[in-house]
């Protein structure tokens, strides 16, 4: 390990105090890059882009035919992206020039529907609205006064920063239903419509129970709606400095190319290795304050994925806490096949998997609740509520390069019913499909519950997004998105009745 003399490091607090301090913080220039990949090899092609600094892929797919949206940090970032393009020559098209008007927009439609929700006396669930952490836990408790014959509260436990994970259980039979049914939804902090999917969802089953009678006879239903409030308020409340090109200055420092598994020293003493692969001479580094400078970059947290899990453990604390925000990828720290593929061991990268299987306390509160109260085996489905698609996803995804779980093909037919039943509502089309024919990742939560937690049938369902919204559906379609998703949980509760 290199030793930083006192100027030095000195120096590097400065430069960063400076840029920390000086940057505007947002997603002004940052644009949204499609791309459609014609063949298997451009589709590998572009996943390898999701992994460079400064690019963030925001397309669960990436297939031939399909497109492929990146949202692409500017400068640099932007012309590398289109040169690499270029060179593939995958077709690809330019969408939004400027990300923050998207937020920014998101913004003024939320301060709207707020506006409206003060007048409104009615139930304290809204659909015109995005609802806070701290709603969604008064309206699980207001339900539960309400309704206690049918409602029951379930302390799942407490997040990093100590917010409660709250699970709703919804029973005729107090929780004595012969099957039950565990629907999740937040373990991505941005994708905002499957928190409020999943309130629908509780608000049909408890509200109007009397309309869904056939939903509950037999059934027992365990909702958690936001597994990971920390990130899910995040986004919500904060905005955050990034240097999206940090690994420059770590890698300067201490000769170092960060890969998905390990850390390999460079065997050009002249030369520092970026992600990217390139070579840059140590010569062209005239000093650390304009390395700094150089590599600055500015990001608000509104597409915050992660956790804001527990700070690495490091004699350089001090400088991974300004240079990489902590937080793991929810989706990739489950422990069945963890790390076996789609994540990454860079604590920087959108699909951190952890520095272990349950590194993280939502995924171990999760665990612990599932298998808990799955003891007498009456879990028969696992539905998690993610965006953007819309997709039906079913298990294996950890591998593409293994056999789908042995009952595909009864996923599929399910998937492909409760599909039928959203278009029906007026939905598009949800591709259903193998996760990992789609896009690898092991350590997902689907994964587990069939693997370990020995819960019959497990899907991801990807929600609406897409086109220039992506992550950010408007405030105003919220109510057409979850209400059509309704009609597809129905269909996947018949089934779950039946095993």
């Amino acid at each position: 390990m290199v030793q930083l003399r006192g100027s030095l490091a000195s120096a590097i607090l400065l430069a960063m105090a400076i840029t920390v301090a000086a940057s505007p913080r947002s997603y002004h220039g940052y644009r949204l890059v499609n791309a459609v990949p014609r063949s298997a090899e451009d589709a590998a092609e572009l996943r390898a882009l999701a992994t460079w600094t400064g690019v963030d892929m925001w397309s669960r797919r990436a297939a031939p035919g399909a497109t492929v949206t990146f949202m692409v940090a500017p400068g640099a970032a932007q012309r590398r992206v289109l040169q690499r393009l270029e060179e593939l020559g995958v077709p690809y098209s330019l969408g939004e020039h400027d990300v923050q008007s998207l937020v920014e927009r998101e913004a003024r439609d939320q301060t709207r529907s707020r506006a409206l929700l003060r007048d409104d006396a009615g139930s304290s669930v809204r659909f015109d609205t995005y609802m806070r952490h701290g709603e969604i836990e008064q309206y699980l408790a207001e339900l539960a006064a309400k309704y206690p014959k049918l409602v029951t509260l379930h302390s799942v436990g407490k997040s990093y920063e100590g917010r409660n994970m709250t699970a709703i259980r919804v029973s005729l039979d107090g929780g004595n239903a012969p099957r039950a049914i565990l629907v999740d939804a937040g373990i991505h902090a941005r994708e905002w419509i499957a928190p409020a999917t999943a309130l629908y969802l509780i608000n049909r089953l408890v509200e109007h129970a009397d309309e869904h009678q056939a939903l509950l006879q037999g059934l027992d239903w365990y909702i958690l709606p936001v597994v990971n409030p920390d990130g899910y308020e995040y986004t919500h409340t904060k905005v955050r400095t990034d240097i999206t090109h940090h690994h420059y200055l770590v890698q300067t420092l201490f000769l170092t190319k960060y890969s998905r598994t390990n850390q390999i020293k460079s065997s050009r003493p002249n030369y520092f290795i970026t992600t990217n692969k390139i070579l840059v001479p140590r010569a062209k580094i005239s000093s650390v304050l304009n390395l700094v400078i150089w590599t600055k970059r500015s990001s608000g947290c509104r597409f915050w994925r992660k956790n804001r899990g527990a700070k690495r453990e490091t004699w350089l604390k001090w400088l991974w806490d300004l240079l990489c925000e902590p937080g793991a990828d929810l989706n990739r720290n489950f422990g069945f096949h963890w790390m076996q593929s789609g994540a990454s061991s860079y604590p920087c990268a959108e699909t951190f998997a952890g520095k272990k299987a349950f590194s993280e306390v939502e995924s171990q509160n999760l665990r612990d609740f599932v298998l808990n109260a799955n003891k007498d085996k009456r879990f028969k489905m696992y539905l998690t509520l993610h965006s953007y698609g819309p997709m039906i996803l079913y298990p294996w995804g950890y591998d593409y390069r293994v056999e789908p779980a042995p009952d595909a093909k009864q996923l599929a037919d399910i998937g492909n019913e409760a599909n039928a039943a959203m278009v029906k509502a007026g939905s598009e089309p949800f591709e259903v499909e193998n996760s990992a024919e789609l896009y690898p990742a092991a350590g997902g939560s689907d994964d587990w519950a069939k693997g370990e937690a020995d819960i019959a049938k497990s899907y991801t369902i990807e929600l609406h997004g897409g086109g220039s919204q992506g992550f950010d559906l408007p405030a105003s379609r919220i109510l057409t998105s979850v209400q059509q998703t309704f009609e597809g949980l129905k269909v996947f509760a018949s089934h779950a009745r039946e095993l």
